[in-house]
């Protein structure tokens, strides 16, 4: 007999006076982070709670990425693991989003039975509805929509951070690399209004957020986008390839907001007058995430990237004219299939020249249905690797030497949560800098002094790694912010602080384990 479970070894749960309660697993770029806080956002309206910590949920929602390889086994590996706990725990419900239940659609039920809902990247929404619909009928309910239903930002949100936000600009995207699978998941770019996008950081602003990350496939495509019925947009400021940059300073008029960052834009579409407007606009940051993928012009064109290495680096030098301090990070993938050892050269040669503050680096996965896939000349896994492992060590020897330039520098930081995981036993904070830099910081040990997330103080550069700066001097100018305020306000909700400072009283603070901003290098 199979002992493995089945939607329909459900049960009703719990009854009216226990709310069920969610877990969220998130996978994948800032797109899936964002997806991630509107799905825990519609489950808080529709009466689910989140889990907590240590406890198992009622309902685990696995979003998912499919861009790389091992994205199916890890799904798949996550799914056998969640059979057990399941078999355990009538009235458990397990539902599948993202990438790759747009992709697989049936596949998932099929190879893992248990799950109870797939659902789309273009119709988050559904999901309640979804889930008591499979409660009601004991079977799994698989929804996927070829077009975008609602734009992320505008569904209900259960925001990781207190005074950071992601805010999305687009969905999407019209390029056709031959190595990404994106374009066929989550369709052809669709722009969010303007008035939409703004009235949206008002509002994030008016509830304390100070920091916000502007999200889009292809950022700085915005304003070419615009479907039919869009009432006016595509035209004024807002118009074909300005609009970018007018959305840029418009940010930078709302009263409150102190940092504005972008990801990720696209070198065909970078233009100078989104430089004009970072060197312009004093609450955008002077940081860049500028996707590279290769150095080699042969391989860039069988990516079909539509920019040469000359002309990436070119975009550089004009964004150091505008901007000299700015920090510059890149993507970079090792491997394409034809790629010669000249052509890696190459890449490590514009990776030399371009002085990136870091890069996250991929080994070159095969993604079925991107004409990548079947092309000729797979590069041999060993000598992926071996590159792979040449570029790290380059890559991590300027960051360095980049970073080693800010030692003895002044730099404002502002605090977060869960940014050093070994902030505990070094008594520092962690935070970011205004180049996005990690900076760990010595904060006093009296805790009427100490910044909470969301602070912002100057401090001076100690110390420099590859990933990361210490600065052991001490803080001055100290700053309690509102978004500070939200945080502590956060914390008091849900129980964890008692005497607790504003922006205009102190007292003793205990962070917990939030993070937003550029992921984590990867490998």
């Amino acid at each position: 007999m199979n002992d493995t479970p089945t939607t329909a070894d459900r049960s009703a749960g719990p009854g009216p006076s226990a709310p069920r309660t969610y877990e969220v697993r998130t996978y994948g770029c800032q797109m899936n982070v964002h997806d991630s806080e509107r799905i825990a956002g519609l489950l808080d309206e529709a009466g689910y709670r989140p889990t907590p910590e240590g406890t198992p949920a009622d309902v685990v929602v696995f979003n998912t990425c499919a861009v790389r390889e091992n994205a199916d086994n890890r799904l798949y590996g996550n799914l056998g693991h969640i059979a057990s706990v399941k078999a355990e725990r009538p009235g458990m419900q397990v539902a599948v989003g993202g990438c790759m239940a747009q992709k697989d659609r049936d596949v998932i039920v099929r190879r893992a039975p248990w799950v109870d809902v797939v659902f789309g990247t273009n119709n988050l929404g559904a999901l309640p509805v979804l889930l008591e619909r499979s409660r009601i009928r004991h079977e799994a309910q698989v929804e996927i929509k070829e077009a975008l239903e609602t734009f992320p930002s505008d569904l209900p949100t259960h925001r990781d951070s207190a005074y950071a936000a992601w805010v999305s600009v687009s969905v999407g995207c019209n390029n056709t690399c031959t190595f990404c699978i994106v374009p066929s998941l989550r369709g052809k770019e669709r722009d969010r209004r303007p008035g939409d996008i703004l009235g949206e950081v008002r509002a994030l602003v008016d509830q304390g957020v100070q920091e916000v990350t502007l999200l889009g496939q292809n950022v700085n495509a915005y304003g070419t986008g615009w479907s039919a019925g869009d009432d006016g947009d595509g035209s004024g400021p807002y118009a074909g390839r300005g609009a970018f940059a007018s959305l840029l300073r418009a940010c930078g008029e709302i009263d409150g907001l102190e940092r504005v960052r972008f990801t990720s834009p696209h070198p065909k579409d970078f233009t100078d007058d989104v430089i004009a407007a970072m060197a312009e606009t004093p609450n955008v940051m002077p940081q860049l995430h500028m996707p590279l993928q290769s150095g080699s012009d042969d391989v860039l064109r069988r990516m079909r990237r539509s920019y040469r290495s000359e002309r990436f680096l070119g975009i550089l030098d004009r964004v150091r004219a505008a901007l000299p301090q700015a920090a510059i990070t890149t993507d970079i993938i090792v491997g394409f299939p034809g790629e010669t050892e000249e052509d890696f050269e190459q890449t490590l040669e514009v990776v030399r020249r371009a002085r990136f503050s870091a890069a996250f680096t991929f080994l070159y996965s095969i993604r079925p249905g991107t004409p990548a896939a079947t092309m000729p000349d797979q590069v041999p896994d060993e000598v992926k690797h071996a590159r792979y492992q040449r570029l790290v060590a380059l890559v991590d020897e300027i960051a360095w030497a980049e970073n080693t330039k800010l030692v003895g520098q002044t730099v404002e930081v502002m605090f977060a949560d869960g940014e050093g995981k070994k902030d505990g036993d070094t008594h520092r904070m962690s935070g970011r800098a205004r180049d996005n830099r990690l900076v760990h910081v010595a904060v006093p040990d009296d805790p009427a002094l100490r910044p909470r997330p969301g602070d912002i103080a100057e401090t001076v550069i100690t110390y420099a790694a590859p990933h990361h700066l210490t600065a052991d001097a001490g803080i001055s100018g100290l700053r309690r912010t509102r978004g500070g305020d939200a945080w502590t306000a956060r914390q008091a909700a849900a129980g964890s602080l008692a005497d607790l400072p504003t922006a205009d009283q102190n007292g003793s603070l205990r962070p917990t384990s939030v993070q937003l901003g550029m992921p984590a290098r990867r490998s």
